[in-house]
């Protein structure tokens, strides 16, 4: 309502100073709503984990339409916050494989050790994937970003796709 205030006054020729108010009052509200909603995402926990990241990803894997290896090394379990993050984003570079590389056999491999989890999605498609090419790859990095998280793609053209989130074994150890 603020907005539409704001374009109102705009429109019939008030002085742009009488929009600003309003349009602060906006912004804040659309940064708190932000944060509202990234609150309720994390508190999303996929019915698959509950038996632990290792048990979920079999499971992705085994609704794969194309060949998938999963190779695991989780001895300490991370964290409810660290496994969404992990499995979401291994649902999404298995869709992603999936969909655009042509592979013929995709692996996921994650591990843990030194505090950190370690998932690596690796295909033998055609590479040449991209962070700037759409939303995807660039989503995962945001999805990891807030426990500080990173990501990394190897990906030359011709030679497969491998992307590593590597994420905190504990969110809390991020913050």
């Amino acid at each position: 309502m603020n907005a539409g205030l704001a374009k109102e006054k705009l429109a019939e020729g008030a002085d742009p100073a009488a929009a600003v108010p309003l349009l602060d009052r906006v912004h804040v509200l659309a940064k708190e709503s932000i944060a509202e909603v990234r609150d309720l995402a994390r508190g999303i926990h996929p019915a698959g984990l509950d038996d632990g990241l290792d048990t979920a990803l079999r499971t992705l894997a085994a609704h794969s339409t194309v060949p998938v290896r999963v190779a695991t090394g989780i001895e300490a379990r991370p964290t409810p916050a660290v496994e969404t993050i992990a499995y979401l984003c291994a649902a999404e570079l298995l869709t992603n494989a999936v969909k655009h590389s042509g592979a013929g056999r995709i692996e996921i491999d994650v591990r843990a050790g030194r505090g950190r989890l370690r998932l690596a999605v690796a295909d033998d498609g055609r590479g040449g994937a991209r962070p700037g090419g759409g939303t995807g790859l660039p989503g995962l990095a945001e999805r990891a970003r807030p426990v500080d998280g990173t990501m990394t793609i190897d990906s030359p053209s011709g030679g497969g796709t491998t992307v590593t989130i590597e994420l905190p074994l504990s969110a809390e150890d991020a913050l």
